[in-house]
């Protein structure tokens, strides 16, 4: 099925733009949206509440955008589905922005979308009122925004961002002592106690530093006495913390490690 629509509005293109992007926004005109869970600042994972004839559905859309040449196009994708109705759908979304002389804004979209499943069932006509229904109300409260007449914002829409990813920490096995020198006769000595490292394994970094402060180089959000080595493994940053009183072991464990790695 295609949809293509237009409507004039009274705001720039840049205005129009920015409120196109802006998720609170989105989520107080676009009609039975539930929630919205920004992912990145392309992707979007957003719950919506739509009722066709006798079969209310409720989808889990996840829309990415794929093309923007602000402030003037854009065009998106978009997969949802819901169990309970056995109803899922597909949608290509393109959107066109065209500044008129008096500066008000012309807003035209075309969606082609798939409905696959009982919702599926329904013949055009009824997907297109729908369709037709959801565009009205979209385009009011769009309109509504810009001039200041109501606030489409307040509609209990939630908009949350995605959790962030925990660090990963493990603790690895203590490395093997190294034999002290025999101490002189009538001089007992004491080995100090073998102290194990705490390792931190993240993300690597977008921006990477350079080869030899990976692994000597010292952590700017810690300042303390510990022994700091970072390791680079692909795409992950393993950062070993080795206290002060154990630098015998880490320079002999960082030599087997160097050895193995051969």
């Amino acid at each position: 099925m295609e949809i293509e629509k237009t409507v004039v509005v009274p705001a720039s293109a840049n205005r129009v733009w920015e409120l196109l992007l802006d998720p609170q926004v989105m989520g107080g005109c676009v009609p039975g949206m539930q929630s919205i869970q920004v992912i990145s600042d392309v992707e979007y994972i957003a719950e919506i509440k739509v009722k066709v004839s006798f079969i209310s559905a409720k989808f889990k859309l996840k829309t990415t955008i794929v093309e923007q040449r602000a402030p003037h196009y854009l065009r998106t994708e978009g997969t949802g589905e819901d169990a309970s109705v056995a109803s899922s759908l597909k949608q290509t979304s393109e959107i066109f922005l065209a500044e008129q002389p008096d500066g008000q804004t012309e807003l035209r979209i075309l969606v082609k979308v798939d409905v696959l499943g009982r919702l599926g069932t329904f013949g055009l006509s009824a997907m297109k009122t729908k369709a037709d229904r959801m565009w009205d109300e979209f385009t009011e409260k769009l309109v509504a925004r810009i001039t200041g007449t109501g606030d489409a914002a307040a509609s209990g829409v939630k908009v949350t961002a995605a959790p962030a990813k925990s660090p990963v920490v493990i603790r690895p096995s203590a490395p093997t002592p190294i034999p002290l020198a025999s101490p002189a006769v009538g001089a007992p000595v004491q080995a100090s106690p073998v102290v194990p490292p705490v390792v931190e394994q993240h993300d690597a970094p977008a921006a990477a530093d350079t080869w030899w402060s990976r692994w000597f180089g010292r952590s700017h959000k810690r300042e303390s006495t510990d022994i700091c080595i970072e390791i680079r493994r692909g795409d992950t940053v393993v950062k070993v913390l080795w206290p002060v009183a154990g630098a015998s072991h880490c320079s002999q464990w960082l030599r087997d490690y160097l050895v193995r790695q051969e």
